[in-house]
């Protein structure tokens, strides 16, 4: 039977974006599609929100494979201080089993003493992200239950920084490095002075987003047509540049737990959903003033971005049509509904 060209199949789903602007795109084997609505290209950059998580777990995948840390590694090892208890691992962090509250203690009461409505993490910096570490307790030993955690994503990149000779502060940097560059991505990195697209929340215009203190979690900005080309290194790791980075790149899609009641597992924070023709692996953002997906089928060798300049909404609509539209491009059997998460 033959499929749909990729543009039928995702003009519904730009459609649906809410916003004045937004970019879906697709590969699938030799087509590439981006389509896009009000004043965007192909390159304009969206903030990406917890995407960004998925940049940290390509960094910590290409120094584990190039040999300067291992996902066993406690994180004080890299730190000016020892934590009590259990260990805390890289591996716990990348897999939101290290324990740690979703946002950094004393983060929320900052933002609302200073720039809630405005730049609500701009006032929070990577030294309040180490004492917040010093005072928190885990709520629960580290590897024991899974917890989506910010803190623990922004906490990883500050980590790998520093295990490379250098500070916290050097995660854009060390990023550039070692996976952008390399993957040759031109419209992805940290900087909130280059030109992005204006986002909104609540129908108002918003400006860039400042996380000095959460860098590692939710700072990257992308494009449509950056975010791509990582998905079709994701799907063809051999296509990147050097051994350890084409490692990396298979070793972020490697399961590495189960998620109780819901027949998902975690890789290194890609959440994959098991199909019966091969898995889905996928993640999502939302910042502000933007929402971001991405997610690939690697045994269809597909797909899908969707970014629009907009704030997400309860229940995420726009992520859940991303979600299905990818699965719309599996022509393999399908699976069971799941439902995704910002």
């Amino acid at each position: 039977m033959t499929r749909p060209p990729l543009t039928d199949s995702l003009r519904p789903l730009l459609a649906a974006a809410p916003g004045p602007a937004a970019a879906v795109a697709a590969v699938r084997g030799a087509e590439r599609v981006v389509l896009r609505r009000g004043p965007v290209g192909e390159g304009t950059r969206f903030e990406t929100g917890s995407l960004t998580k998925t940049f940290t777990a390509l960094l910590l995948a290409e120094m584990a494979a190039g040999g300067e840390v291992r996902y066993g590694d406690p994180v004080d090892r890299y730190l000016p201080f020892r934590l009590p208890g259990p260990p805390l691992t890289l591996l716990h962090l990348a897999t939101h089993t290290s324990g740690l509250p979703r946002l950094p203690p004393g983060l929320l009461t900052r933002a609302l003493r200073s720039g809630w409505l405005s730049n609500p993490y701009a006032g929070f910096s990577e030294d309040d992200l180490l004492a917040a570490l010093r005072r928190t307790r885990p709520r629960h030993p580290p590897g024991t239950r899974v917890l989506y955690s910010n803190f623990g994503g922004a906490l990883l990149g500050h980590v790998l920084s520093r295990a490379a000779a250098g500070t916290g502060s050097h995660y854009p940097a060390l990023l550039a490095a070692r996976v952008t560059r390399p993957l040759g991505l031109t419209d992805t990195d940290c900087d909130p002075n280059r030109p992005q697209a204006t986002g909104h929340w609540h129908g108002r215009p918003r400006p860039p987003l400042l996380m000095p203190g959460l860098t590692g979690a939710g700072a990257v900005r992308s494009s449509a047509r950056d975010l791509l080309r990582v998905l079709g290194a994701l799907l063809d790791p051999d296509t990147a540049p050097g051994p350890v980075l084409r490692t990396a790149l298979a070793e972020v899609q490697r399961p590495r737990l189960r998620v109780p009641r819901t027949g998902s597992r975690l890789c290194l924070i890609w959440n994959l959903r098991p199909r019966p023709g091969g898995a889905l692996l996928h993640h999502s953002g939302g910042t502000r003033g933007f929402t971001a997906f991405a997610g690939f089928l690697p045994g269809a060798d597909t797909g899908l971005v969707a970014l629009t300049n907009v704030a997400p909404t309860p229940l995420a609509p726009f992520v859940q049509s991303a979600y299905g539209a990818l699965r719309g491009l599996d022509d393999r059997p399908s699976g069971k509904e799941w439902t995704a998460r910002v």
